[in-house]
């Protein structure tokens, strides 16, 4: 009797800022390489145990330092708009993803391409979120400092997690991905790095123009819209902590092993998720698994990744308990 092969398990990578830039290796090119080949050895770990990936990751840090230097040289040079700084991160993370990966896995004797695909995602040009800048980008400021960029630059600057002032900017959710049925294409022979930074944000227009604005889209929802276009099995978003807690950074403190879509729910309206933190994290993987009731959710740090895909760590999050 012809046994059939099984399919492997598809996961959707979500890596966060400290996946790709390491404060004490500094925030130069070259130290984000160094820290972006170190990430790569645990992705192609996860990538050698058989799970076919594909990897999304944030570009908060990157875009922000793009735009300051666009803004900087104004006198010399035209200022890039936001669309293309977000453009200009795209390309220059993948590129790093790609060297580190592609090596990692080389010295694991697993040969398979790994490609970078610059995506657009579609937004909806009347989003909220253009009224409500939340989404933080660029360096850390004291208070005195942020009220100095606010008067002097018009930046929006709100606190950010207990850990100093940022920048904010529009953060619309991602609608649809422009270059999708290339993802599906590429997916069974490549490792694919796409909506990276959460994408490249463009309005839909007629006859299938599309116009870039100046917003940068939530990498974890961008994740997410990724994980249900692909049908993965599992949307896991890698962050600097190795599991989800309450009362985060207080005595009371509790780690979660195990959240239902519920529960998910009753602690967001508990307050116990930062908005420029972990609140976007469990949102959006609740509402992966919302939408696919048989699918899960893992959200741990880089280093638990791939014990967390076997049961070992990390918070998990299903439809219900």
């Amino acid at each position: 009797m012809e046994h059939k092969k099984e399919k492997p398990v598809r996961v959707v990578i979500a890596l966060g800022g400290n996946a790709l830039q390491n404060k004490r290796a500094g925030t130069g090119a070259e130290a984000q390489l160094k820290t972006v080949r170190e990430t790569c050895e645990y992705l192609a770990e996860i990538s050698v145990k058989g799970f076919e990936i594909a990897i999304a990751h944030g570009n908060g840090p990157q875009v922000g330092q793009i735009v300051m230097a666009s803004e900087a040289a104004a006198d010399t040079f035209p200022v890039m708009p936001f669309d293309v700084c977000d453009a200009m991160s795209q390309g220059y993370i993948g590129y790093h993803l790609q060297q580190g990966l592609k090596y990692a896995l080389n010295n694991r004797n697993r040969n398979i391409p790994v490609l970078t695909i610059v995506t657009q995602v579609v937004v909806e040009k009347d989003d909220p979120a253009f009224r409500n800048p939340t989404k933080p980008i660029g360096p850390f400021y004291t208070e005195e400092e942020a009220r100095a960029l606010t008067e002097e630059r018009g930046y929006v600057m709100k606190e950010d997690a207990g850990r100093g002032f940022r920048r904010v900017v529009a953060s619309p959710i991602p609608r649809k991905i422009v270059e999708i049925d290339s993802v599906r294409r590429l997916w069974d022979s490549t490792v694919v790095i796409t909506v990276g930074g959460g994408g490249i944000p463009v309005i839909e227009k007629e006859n299938g123009v599309f116009e870039g604005v100046a917003a940068v889209i939530d990498k974890d929802f961008a994740a997410e819209k990724l994980a249900e276009d692909v049908d993965a099995d599992i949307l896991m978003i890698l962050t600097e902590v190795d599991r989800v807690f309450l009362n985060y950074g207080k005595p009371n403190e509790k780690a979660l092993d195990h959240m239902s879509v519920a529960e998910v729910a009753k602690y967001i309206k508990e307050g116990h998720f930062a908005e420029g933190s972990m609140l976007p994290k469990v949102r959006a993987a609740a509402k992966f698994v919302r939408a696919n009731p048989t699918k899960k959710a893992i959200i741990t740090s880089l280093y638990k990744g791939t014990e967390a895909l076997e049961g070992k760590a990390g918070t998990l999050i299903t439809f219900a308990k």
